[in-house]
């Protein structure tokens, strides 16, 4: 069904990011016997065939509904939007397979992200871990949810008592020594740890199972999300550097409490 080319409320938003989250996480999850068909190979990374069927699996269920929105997917489909789609204010940001070394491995820490935006300002996200039968939920109108059950960040108020999660800082940023982010967080909190899958991490904050999250060099699609999930959930999020022409950031997401003190940390580093 496709909904009428007017303002489309949070809640057809909220219903057609997971019909999209989870019929993309639902293929891939079906077709895990395929996770080791790869179209390309980087020191640190993998491409699958299958990364590219879930991203045009979400982009069938999300053009059906609104063909007008734009979309912006990590994959290259070589689908074409509706020439009215360019003009449009709302945006479908997709991220079909969010994990996918985790799940090259057969690790279940693996997900699918889907969120509209309108403009600058995210209207609904969701996030589908289906080897984990877990449902991330959001929207500016509703709160946030795992598996229609509310969750909310944690209480922890102090860096030394925090688990926060990331990613290794190998090579992102030229002339820096590698790992300084990596290291400086995991002296200075409880535990750090790296868990494969940035919007899952962020899911894992909104339900108060990890207090922070920090990576120095993320993409859009990998949080979109999952930030909106930790805003509803009560969380703090902050691009603390913009994104560039290729959808790259530095991003921050916390439980508030611990946030400033985060930033002050990681801030003379980047």
């Amino acid at each position: 069904m496709s909904y009428p080319a007017v303002a489309p409320d949070p809640q057809q938003l909220l219903d057609t990011a997971i019909e999209a989250a989870v019929s993309a996480g639902t293929h891939a999850l079906d077709n895990v016997a395929r996770r080791h068909e790869t179209v390309a190979c980087a020191e640190h990374d993998v491409k699958l065939r299958l990364d590219i069927e879930c991203q045009q699996v979400a982009e069938r269920v999300v053009r059906s509904r609104f063909p007008r929105h734009r979309f912006l997917g990590e994959e290259r489909t070589g689908t074409e939007p509706d020439p009215a789609a360019a003009d449009s204010p709302y945006q479908w940001i997709v991220d079909p397979i969010d994990g996918t070394v985790n799940f090259t491995h057969g690790l279940p820490f693996w997900c699918c992200s889907v969120a509209c935006r309108k403009r600058d300002t995210t209207l609904a996200g969701a996030v589908y871990a289906p080897a984990l039968n877990q449902l991330y939920q959001a929207s500016l109108e509703t709160p946030a949810l795992c598996n229609e059950q509310p969750i909310q960040v944690s209480t922890v108020d102090s860096l030394t008592r925090a688990m926060t999660l990331s990613a290794m800082d190998i090579a992102e940023r030229p002339g820096h020594e590698p790992l300084c982010l990596f290291r400086e967080l995991a002296l200075r909190t409880r535990k750090t740890r790296i868990l494969g899958s940035a919007a899952l991490d962020l899911c894992m904050v909104a339900s108060g199972k990890a207090d922070g999250y920090f990576e120095a060099s993320i993409f859009l699609w990998d949080i979109a999300a999952g930030a909106l999930i930790v805003r509803r959930a009560g969380g703090v999020v902050e691009a603390l550097r913009k994104p560039d022409a290729d959808h790259r950031l530095a991003f921050l997401a916390t439980n508030g409490r611990i946030h400033d003190p985060l930033k002050a940390l990681l801030l003379p580093h980047l």
